[in-house]
């Protein structure tokens, strides 16, 4: 008869939790491979349910535990395998809540991905339809798209015309087949106001994008907003507001005012009769050609371009402020530049860490800088006060101009192509003071750390850079000897 000692101890039962939990997952997973089950609906569900399955696991093991008691028995435990399950469980289960939350439709857009390009997106299914009704006399049209494209041209005759072209995200030809209709852009009236709704959302939380080509009166005016799609808007005569996130804008031969209210998008104004506004945060933006005033407000993150600008423009942003009354040349500004040629002033710049260079400037100027250069060439004198910090300012003068000066540097020295302007320099002190010819406008130049220059315009051709010269065929590499002593460096 054996002894006690030589009896195996009994082993733990295993516990049913991991197991339960582990069918249910392959039930879940098994229904979507059947297509019983949607994968974006089961992504969504597990998201936010997924804290059932440790709520079942505990149910679980509170009921075994109940049933060890009842027998006098020992629990079973969880186990490493079951460990690591739970782990994976929670781990998983908080990434995927964190993903539902983000708005992946905006992070397509954003990454200009089509349908097909990412199976998680589903397939592209593409629908197009036409749309007419009589357009009200004297009416105005306001034209809603979450997503896709607007387009908008004179129509010749007094309705409105709609071209459409959509895409709908599915899985397949039957949901894309059953969201086209609810999805269908809609026309409403209501005395001179007609709206168009692109109704991207009809179907609900689903990946639609509708471009629209649409023609109307060219005298109506117009209001558009989109999210996510490039606007264009030509021929015009009425006015035109438009509200754009994300896209591009494109404006021409407009009569009437134009008004962009921009967000991360880029804009291009050309050929307006009328006075134009920007405002937000945009990107690019070029205005050409305009015959009325020009209003910039905002912060332009990329570049600024205007030319031809015939009335006064105002500009503010974080860093910088401007006016001026008039544009016959062009100006440039991005986040380290501003130039501009042949502007006439009065005009008034405040900016920081950027170098400034105005080539032709005719009438008052009055100019602030700091940690930037600074260089003006005169068409036309008029009062010129300039202050600048961690700069050199460069002046450039008619040859024949009458004006008075006076000007300081302090850590800069001050030099000067006129005899009449007298200068005194003195430890880290320069000044300079006089009256060129028969006196006239006042120049007031102040520098801290920076040289001042004030110079004749016919010594402009001195300053232009050299023509490079024709570079030599190259040479064949030279091979050193290696028994040779080293050759020395250059630098």
């Amino acid at each position: 008869m054996a002894s006690p000692a030589q009896i195996p101890a009994a082993r733990p039962p295993r516990s049913f939790a991991g197991p339960v939990v582990l069918i249910i997952v392959g039930i879940i997973f098994l229904l979507g491979n059947l297509r019983m089950l949607r994968w974006e609906a089961l992504a969504h569900t597990f998201a936010h349910y997924w804290p059932l399955l440790l709520i079942i696991w505990g149910v679980i093991k509170l009921l075994e535990y109940q049933q060890a008691q009842r027998n006098g028995t020992r629990a079973p435990g969880i186990g490493v395998g079951g460990v690591f399950l739970l782990i994976f469980i929670i781990v998983f289960g908080i990434a995927s809540t964190q993903a539902s939350h983000f708005n992946w439709s905006e992070i397509r857009d954003q990454m200009h991905m089509e349908n097909g390009d990412f199976p998680l997106f589903g397939h592209s299914y593409n629908y197009d339809d036409n749309l007419d009704q009589a357009f009200p006399a004297g009416g105005s049209l306001r034209v809603t798209n979450e997503r896709g494209a607007v387009n908008v041209n004179a129509a010749t005759d007094n309705q409105i015309h709609v071209s459409v072209h959509k895409r709908i995200s599915a899985d397949n030809q039957q949901e894309a087949d059953k969201w086209n209709p609810q999805t269908k852009p809609q026309i409403s009236v209501s005395g001179p106001v007609v709206t168009l709704n692109a109704n991207t959302h009809g179907a609900g939380d689903h990946w639609v994008s509708t471009d629209m080509d649409i023609s109307i009166p060219r005298k109506a005016s117009l209001i558009i907003s989109t999210r996510h799609g490039d606007i264009n808007v030509m021929g015009r005569e009425g006015d035109a507001g438009i509200t754009s996130e994300h896209g591009d804008v494109s404006v021409t031969d407009i009569a009437g005012n134009v008004s962009l209210n921009l967000d991360h998008s880029s804009a291009r104004v050309s050929k307006v009769t009328s006075d134009v506004s920007v405002d937000g945060r945009a990107n690019d933006v070029s205005l050409e050609d305009i015959k009325g005033t020009v209003r910039l407000s905002g912060d332009f993150m990329e570049s600024l371009k205007l030319a031809k600008i015939a009335k006064p423009v105002e500009f503010k942003s974080s860093r910088t402020e401007m006016a001026f009354n008039k544009l016959d040349g062009d100006l440039d500004l991005d986040s380290g530049d501003l130039q501009m040629s042949n502007v006439v002033g009065p005009l008034r710049i405040t900016t920081r860490s950027k170098d400034v260079r105005i080539n032709g400037a005719a009438g008052d100027v009055r100019l602030q800088d700091e940690n930037g250069a600074v260089e003006i060439r005169v068409s036309k004198l008029g009062s010129l006060q300039v202050e600048n910090r961690q700069g050199d300012i460069r002046i450039f003068l008619p040859d024949k101009a009458a004006f008075q000066v006076d000007a300081h540097a302090r850590n800069g020295e001050i030099q000067s192509d006129f005899a009449e302007i007298k200068i005194d320099s003195r430890d880290d002190q320069a000044s300079a003071s006089g009256t060129v010819g028969s006196g006239g406008p006042r120049m007031v130049l102040n520098n801290e750390h920076g040289a001042i220059e004030i110079r004749k315009g016919s010594s402009m051709a001195e300053d232009m850079p050299a023509i490079p010269k024709i570079p030599h065929a190259p040479r064949a590499p030279h091979v050193p000897d290696p028994h040779s002593p080293p050759e020395p460096d250059d630098n």
